[in-house]
């Protein structure tokens, strides 16, 4: 359906943000020798993020 289509594509859209706000607050932690753990942990989460929506745009495009 259309409207599943344009809702998934908007979920798209907002992993995509919410990865660069990770990765912007990864990039704060990087290089803080006392909580580098922080950002280990935060550049994980933006690989777990990016995978997500590489597989939502993915099917996405068997949608057309």
């Amino acid at each position: 359906m259309e409207s599943d289509r344009a809702e998934l594509s908007a979920l798209s859209t907002s992993l995509e943000d919410v990865t660069a706000r990770v990765t912007t607050v990864a990039d704060r932690y990087q290089g803080s020798p006392e909580r580098s753990d922080i950002a280990d942990g935060l550049y994980e989460v933006e690989r777990s993020l990016r995978t997500a929506v590489r597989k939502l745009d993915r099917v996405l495009r068997t949608m057309r």
